[in-house]
């Protein structure tokens, strides 16, 4: 069953990665960045208004709070269908480069 028909934003791509582990904001900012080699850099304003789009989405879930100095960080996690639509995401990126690969390396 295909979750999406759309393309994904790379940070949204990026934050569906990191949260293959739970995660608090802060914790998704420097994994995205690491990720990207520095290359993606998420604003607090624009992480948690993705945060809030992929909670409407069903597409990642709250998962209790961090057990750091204060505990008062909330914590994400993917849902199923967030992973769903992750891999479609992945297989349509994978085609992308292929498809690239079969045209910029032809001799």
């Amino acid at each position: 069953m295909k979750s999406s028909t759309t393309a994904l934003t790379e940070a949204i791509y990026y934050i569906l990665l990191a949260l293959q582990e739970p995660l608090h904001g802060y914790g998704i900012m420097q994994k995205t960045s690491a990720m990207s080699r520095g290359r993606l850099t998420l604003s607090a304003g624009t992480l948690y208004g993705a945060i809030s789009n992929l909670l409407e989405k069903g597409w990642i879930i709250p998962c209790g709070e961090s057990s750091d100095s204060d505990g008062r960080r909330k914590m994400y996690q993917i849902t199923p269908l967030g992973q769903e639509v992750l891999t479609a995401e992945y297989e349509r990126l994978t085609e992308l480069v292929e498809n690239g690969k079969a045209i910029i390396n032809r001799e």
